[in-house]
């Protein structure tokens, strides 16, 4: 076979270059000043740059949820497909664009423009984190504390008397894989994380967010919400 494809390769017009493919990015279908206003934690050094990424990629959702759907999600898709053909359950965890959840996001997507956008916070990012490392170090998964602190308790902490919410995602390090992987919720009956990223009013509008290493699903990621101020 290598001798066939050389004889091939010499069969070719030495001045005849071959073209170059050039793959479309999903970032050349939003604007500068689009991303720029999506980029809220551009300045939370308290944050890696995964965890900002994970602000940006919700709040380009929440800021045009059609195209988001047809630019990153679309990538992330088949990145994600791509990376999980090595495993022997490939059927179980391949992403399929059949698939009632897919459908569901799609319609869903479909409704959402001009959302307010969240904004980071380092006051909610340390109970984020905090309960990331919780999960972390007693290896388990869940909303509840190990020392059974609620996720209400926990936020009470540092903002009282606040609407809250809370999204954990499972085995991706990433700010797509993470924010993609709650939009679709896959296996959540209620929806309830795709609800939280899309709510609809402002109320919902600061973030504190941590992704953690995890000894059984390799990473988890925290986002906390809550609404901020009166």
């Amino acid at each position: 076979m290598k001798i066939i494809a050389l004889a091939l390769l010499l069969a070719l017009p030495f001045t005849t270059p071959a073209p170059k493919l050039t793959i479309a990015s999903p970032d050349d279908s939003w604007t500068k000043e689009e991303l720029r206003m999506a980029n809220t934690a551009g300045n939370a050094n308290y944050l890696t740059a995964e965890e900002k990424d994970m602000v940006i990629y919700m709040n380009l959702a929440r800021m045009d949820g059609a195209r988001f759907f047809d630019t990153y999600f679309q990538d992330f898709l088949d990145a994600y497909n791509m990376k999980v053909k090595q495993y022997g359950n490939y059927n179980e965890l391949k992403l399929s664009r059949n698939d009632s959840y897919y459908r569901s996001l799609r319609r869903d997507l479909e409704q959402v423009a001009n959302f307010p956008v969240f904004w980071p916070d380092q006051a909610l990012t340390n109970i984020a984190k905090g309960h990331a490392k919780d999960l972390n170090r007693n290896n388990y998964a869940g909303h509840t504390s190990k020392d059974g602190r609620t996720l209400n308790q926990r936020i009470s902490t540092a903002y009282p008397k606040k609407s809250n919410g809370e999204c954990i995602a499972f085995g991706f390090n990433t700010g797509l894989e993470n924010v993609c992987m709650l939009l679709l919720d896959r296996g959540v009956p209620d929806l309830g994380h795709r609800k939280l990223i899309l709510n609809k009013s402002a109320e919902l509008n600061t973030v504190g967010l941590s992704i953690q290493p995890h000894p059984r699903y390799r990473y988890c990621a925290v986002i906390d919400f809550v609404s901020l101020p009166d």
